[in-house]
């Protein structure tokens, strides 16, 4: 039997709520929708390269945003040591390159398991907790209002992406 991504319900952020409270449902919303790009499709559908001058696909996508929720959530504003899953060192598109079909459920799996381990890193830190990011390249603070922002922004450029990915896929469109 060949793997499918699941499908998924998108969680719709309520139209009231105090600040945390939006910032994670839109968050929510937006991994939601990266899942829902992807439902159904195979490994393979995943792992296609549509765009011939682009190393963009569902999968790499999918990759990619597990090492930014990492990077953000749990090693930036929680401090763990927990470094990425793939070794930039040798290639900074990691997430992007070398894909296995044979790992689309493993890449789909680590990232529904990031998202709740990201969670519960940042979800008793204030809005206004500062820290400073890992690499000493950057020595200006954060805060973790600024990440959830930033992720936002990040989920949004990516989803825009995976909308057109998924068209040129199976023709499938969506909001």
């Amino acid at each position: 039997m060949t793997w499918k991504a699941p499908d998924i319900d998108r969680r719709e952020p309520p139209l009231i709520g105090d600040e945390r409270t939006q910032l994670q449902a839109f968050l929510d919303y937006h991994r939601d929708t990266l899942l829902w790009k992807c439902s159904g499709l195979s490994a393979e559908q995943l792992a296609t390269r549509v765009v011939p001058t682009s190393n963009l696909t569902l999968l790499g996508l999918v990759r990619h945003m597990t090492e930014v929720e990492r990077g953000w959530f749990r090693l930036t504003a929680a401090g763990k040591d927990v470094g990425y899953v793939h070794n930039y060192d040798d290639d900074v598109d990691a997430d992007f390159n070398a894909l296995d079909v044979a790992d689309a459920p493993r890449d789909y799996a680590r990232y529904r398991d990031e998202i709740v381990k990201c969670d519960a890193a940042v979800r008793d830190l204030a809005l206004d907790s500062t820290f400073q990011h890992p690499s000493p390249k950057r020595t200006e603070p954060y805060s973790l209002r600024w990440v959830y922002l930033h992720m936002l922004e990040e989920y949004a450029r990516h989803n825009g992406h995976a909308d057109l990915l998924r068209e040129a896929i199976d023709g499938e469109t969506g909001e």
